[in-house]
């Protein structure tokens, strides 16, 4: 394979570094999806794919520890390009649900191995669609090397090279730490950091803010993710928009008081009761110099935001107060305090990792988050194909249960939500999700 950027060569940074051990006790993997319509060949599909690893270092990369398992590192692995199945499917029925499915696949059983590289594998499921030919590309990732942003840009820029179009080629970027602001930095960053950690012990003894209530053990090394689609089509979403300005909050605040509040009601918890929500943040822009969005990357920091539940408050209300803490939490660089955490905390290899995870699965303050990357302008058109339908999935780190991923794109709000199976039943995951969902739509009624 030739390639038009330099290799990545370098130890994974402290954050890479967690992700890394955690895949290799459970799957950690970021799945992105889009459906082109119309005719597009193998070939030209298999060669943009290609092309597209060419034009990004991590995407010809392997991981490589010493012999103690600590020290990890990228190497190149240039000659072993992306694995792509190609299936052809033979009905519309079959091509309708048949991403779904492939996804949930992936999350459960789609294991890179990060020793061999690259860390990514793709699928393309070909048919016959209501209007014509479609095809589903499908991207998996290592969390090592990407998020949400990651996976939806690359799906752009592997449709853009599938037509004949251009992609930027990219130079291998230094570890998201090396570029902090400066008072995240050495002495200041650790002082911040301290700072958050007492803030985060204080919240968490004076509140005891409840998580999400395992309905059964499930070892570490079992652990696997499922998935459930759910979205808010265009003039749902125009209309909660339309609202939110209105009343002065995000729509990531209404998403995440509906999450909370489906889990409370759920858990039959009592009036007054606290939760704690992640909320993955991305930091591409406020680091120096700013990461764009088609760099390979994972550039999401995880805030807690603790909120109260009142069944008979309004859920506005709630959304508010999530809106203005994470505004604050972020203003204060919260999301480079975690990450100086993790470097300061987090284990250096596999065999020293199970006392730090059984840590936060049992007493850390998350194990539920929103992952909300908002509006991604992914063309409608590209070249002569038609874009539909793309979207993230994330599964779940070792101490994660229940999660959800969030874009707007092609007049449509895709609302994701990952589950750890055995932890949340299946029927339990269901019923989060439809509540979530229902709790949004009587904010955005018809007729507004």
């Amino acid at each position: 394979m030739s390639t038009t950027s330099g290799a990545v060569r370098r130890e994974l940074s402290p954050l890479e570094r967690w992700y890394w051990i955690a895949d290799q006790i459970s799957p950690l993997n970021v799945v992105g999806r889009v459906r082109l319509h119309g005719p597009v060949s193998r070939a030209s599909l298999r060669t943009a794919l290609d092309g597209l690893q060419a034009r990004h270092p991590l995407l010809r990369a392997a991981v490589e520890a010493d012999p103690t398992g600590r020290r990890p590192r990228f190497v190149a692995v240039d000659d072993r390009p992306v694995p792509l199945d190609h299936r052809t499917l033979g009905s519309p029925e079959a091509v309708a649900d048949g991403w779904r499915r492939v996804v949930d696949e992936e999350l459960v059983n789609g294991r890179i191995d990060p020793r061999a590289g690259p860390l990514a594998t793709a699928v393309v499921l070909s048919g016959p669609g209501p209007d014509g030919e479609v095809h589903d590309l499908i991207l998996s990732l290592l969390h090592v090397v990407a998020d949400g942003t990651t996976l939806v840009s690359l799906l752009r820029q592997w449709a853009e090279l599938a037509v004949g179009g251009t992609v930027e080629p990219r130079t291998a970027l230094p570890p998201a730490e090396e570029m902090f602001p400066p008072e995240h930095c050495g002495a200041a960053g650790r002082v911040r950091a301290k700072a958050k950690a007492d803030r985060d012990e204080g919240d968490l003894e004076r509140l005891r803010p409840r998580r999400v209530d395992a309905d059964r053990p499930v070892p570490f090394e079992e652990r696997r993710t499922r998935f459930l689609h759910r979205s808010l089509e265009g003039p749902v979403l125009d209309r909660l928009a339309r609202a939110c300005r209105a009343r002065g909050v995000t729509v990531h605040g209404v998403l995440a008081a509906a999450m909370v509040r489906a889990l409370a009601v759920d858990a039959g918890a009592d009036e007054g009761a606290w939760y704690s929500i992640g909320s993955p943040v991305d930091f591409r822009g406020d680091l120096e110099p700013a990461v764009g969005p088609d760099d390979v990357g994972s550039y999401v920091a995880t805030i807690p935001t603790l909120v109260e539940h009142r069944a008979a408050r309004p859920l506005w209300e709630t959304a508010r107060e999530i809106s203005a803490d994470l505004k604050a939490r972020k203003a204060r660089g919260e999301q480079f305090s975690m990450i100086n955490g993790i470097g300061a905390a987090g284990p250096r290899n596999l065999a020293e990792s199970l006392p730090f995870v059984r840590h936060l699965d049992e007493k850390g303050p998350i194990n539920f988050c929103l992952s909300n990357i908002g509006r991604f302008p992914f063309p409608d058109t590209i070249g002569p194909l038609r874009a539909s339908g793309a979207q993230f999935i994330a599964s779940l780190s070792v101490v994660g249960a229940f999660v959800a991923t969030v874009n707007s794109t092609h007049h449509q709000l895709a609302w994701n939500f990952t589950y750890a199976q055995g932890i949340v039943r299946d029927d339990r995951a269901k019923r989060l999700a439809d509540s979530c969902v229902e709790l949004v739509l009587a904010l955005a009624p018809a007729g507004d």
